[in-house]
Order: structure tokens, then sequence, then C-alpha cells
């Protein structure tokens, strides 16, 4: 996408909210399971598999900030520092009305102002950096954990190349993964040649697999 197109919020089948974008008919989460989803790629396959005292966790794809609140729940003792990457951040409207949608968290999130490092909880920093992954400067081993949440390839083919998974690999500290919903073959073999040690995971509902890739 050039810019932002319009955008639709939708109830998913497990009663959370995703937002549809006509243009690219695309779901920012899943339409059978927004929370579901997340909970399954990003958490239990992503978060729940690093056993460190500190992640530095990059998100690609910030989107309604799903992701980033249940990681806000979910880090218990964990220090937490999430660096998230959205191009296109929400408007203030559409913040707002996902705000008074029973997601107050997430309003809270995308609220924060792009580039300013914000400690929203003792022990999670977040920071919104609304640049292009594809232009994202970040040194060497910086990240434990990559949630690559980006929409599909078919939508979004520039960010699912050779060389994006280069720098994933790159940035990717040794010892950490990179989780995605996304299963093709073609997106697996450029991980694979990018270094990764790929694995196929059971996926979250209506999706037979994913994929969680590792820096060993």
């Amino acid at each position: 996408m050039s810019s932002a197109s319009p955008r639709h919020i939708k109830t998913s089948a497990d009663g959370s909210l995703t937002l549809w974008v006509p243009k690219l008919d695309e779901y920012y989460h899943s339409i059978h399971g927004a929370l579901t989803e997340s909970q399954h790629v990003f958490i239990n396959a992503g978060l729940k598999s690093l056993a460190l005292p500190e992640v530095r966790v990059l998100e690609v794809g910030l989107g309604t900030a799903l992701n980033a609140r249940l990681t806000l729940e979910q880090k218990g003792s964990t220090l937490i520092h999430y660096t998230a990457l959205e191009k296109f951040p929400l408007s203030t409207e559409e913040i707002d009305l996902i705000a008074r949608s029973n997601m107050q968290q997430e309003g809270l999130i995308l609220r924060c102002e792009p580039f300013v490092p914000t400690e929203l909880i003792p022990g999670f920093h977040f920071e919104l950096i609304t640049t292009d992954l594809r232009l994202f400067d970040s040194e060497e081993s910086s990240f434990d954990l990559i949630y690559f949440d980006a929409f599909a390839p078919s939508a979004q083919p520039e960010l699912w190349t050779d060389e994006v998974f280069e720098k994933m690999f790159k940035i990717l500290a040794k010892g950490g993964c990179l989780v995605t919903y996304c299963a093709k073959g073609v997106v697996k073999r450029s991980m694979k040649a990018a270094g990764f040690e790929v694995e196929r995971l059971p996926g979250p509902p209506r999706k037979r697999e994913m994929t969680r890739a590792w820096k060993r």
C-alpha cells in the first residue's frame, strides 16, 4: 500500500475485534478469531518460547495493538522492550472507536507518540516507529523476538522477500525467534535462505500451520 486505505471494524468469531481493508480484502487479525490467533501465534509460540528475564520484541505491523496488549498482559516478571513498526498508524477517530469498543488498553498503546519511548507499566517499554520495514534501521542482534504480522504475501509481497528476511535474521539475536501466521512454502524458503532454522507448528483456527524461525 502506498497510503492508508479505508478500514472497517469487524467482530471476529471469538467476539474480539479486527479491522478489514476492503481495497486489499485483508483483515488485520483473523476474522475466525482475532484474539485466539494472536494468543496462539505470537504469545504461545513466540513470547512463551523464550525463557529470558528481559525480552526485546519487534512487531512488524502494529495494527490494532492487539499483540502488544497481549504481550503486556502476559509479561509477568519479564522486562519487555517493545518496538512496533507501523507505516500506516490508525487515525485518532479509529483509535477512539477502538477504545470505546472494549479495547481501552489497545487505545492507550495506539495513542503513544511515534518515536517517543514510553513506559506503559513498570517493566513494559513501548515505542512506535512509523517507518517502512524496508527502511527501518537497526543494529545487528537488536531483538530477541520478532512478531512478523504484515499483511499476507498476496497483499504485501514486498515485505516477504529474501532481502527482508535477511534483514530480520541480522537484527535478531542468536537464540531468538521470529513467529508468523504465514506458512507458505516460498516464505519458508526465504527464511531458510537467510539462515533461519524453520519450524512448522499447528496453526490457529482455520489455519493448518504457522511458522516459527530460529536464529541458532
